[in-house]
């Protein structure tokens, strides 16, 4: 069975070498969505009787791994140093660090990669990470 969870939240970027407008600094409304593949639970009287997981917790598991660190902070390249040492100078700045460039299919990949233990810890299978950089381009982390 698969089930799916999607959370929305606000980041900065820039694409550091993109040939437009991408180079610039810029903010996207993100939307994630996860998707989970387990067996449906059949113990008589559990409270997560009938699902593979409840809803909520498939929600504080990607908030709180991800979506948290993520939200309302400028994701950077590291290797973009002008504005990694930019980002350093403004007094509690919320910059998350990447060892690649913030593209949404390298922002899918990293999120996969950060969720996917999380869930496992709770018997589930991480299938997909579906990150949307807007609501007509997204990418697709998927299970090898």
């Amino acid at each position: 069975m698969l089930i799916t969870r999607r959370l929305e939240f606000d980041s900065g970027h820039r694409i550091p070498n993109h040939s437009s407008q991408c180079r610039h600094l810029h903010g996207h409304r993100y939307a994630i969505e996860v998707t989970l593949s387990g067996q449906v639970i059949v113990k008589e009287g559990a409270s997560d009787q009938g699902m593979v997981m409840d809803y909520s917790d498939v929600k504080k598991i990607a908030q709180s791994e991800l979506v948290d660190h993520w939200d309302h902070a400028f994701l950077v390249y590291r290797g973009d140093r002008l504005v990694v040492e930019f980002l350093k100078s403004i007094p509690d700045h919320k910059t998350v660090e990447l060892d690649v460039v913030p593209t949404a299919e390298n922002l899918a990949l990293a999120a996969f990669g950060i969720l996917e233990p999380a869930y496992s810890r709770k018997g589930l299978v991480l299938e997909r990470v579906r990150l949307y950089e807007t609501p007509n381009n997204w990418a697709d982390a998927i299970k090898k």
